[in-house]
């Protein structure tokens, strides 16, 4: 269910966002009872990230809705975009070595 949530959220945010920056989902987590799903985040360039990540947000309904038809018999968690802090320091490590 994980991959499919983002695969959809990586659909969504490259229909939605206005190409000014490159958004890529890196993960999807998903609560044991699926109730809250977290979803991972880079940004390129970094100096976009938080209007990305504020646009990201503020269209958590219009991606459920995007889900349902995506993902049928789905119930829809409640749904938060996050910047994957991980992703960001395994990148920065990859431009010093």
């Amino acid at each position: 269910m994980q991959v499919k949530v983002r695969e959809a959220a990586a659909e969504f945010l490259s229909r939605e966002s206005n190409g000014q920056s490159l958004i890529t989902v890196t993960a999807a987590q998903i609560d044991e009872r699926g109730q809250r799903a977290l979803i991972f985040i880079t940004v390129l360039p970094d100096s976009a990230e938080a209007k990305a990540l504020e646009f990201a947000n503020r269209n958590k309904k219009e991606f459920g809705m995007f889900l349902l038809k995506k993902v049928r018999g789905m119930r829809i968690p409640k749904l938060e975009f996050i910047i994957d802090k991980g992703e960001k320091m395994r990148q920065r490590l990859d431009e010093l070595s």
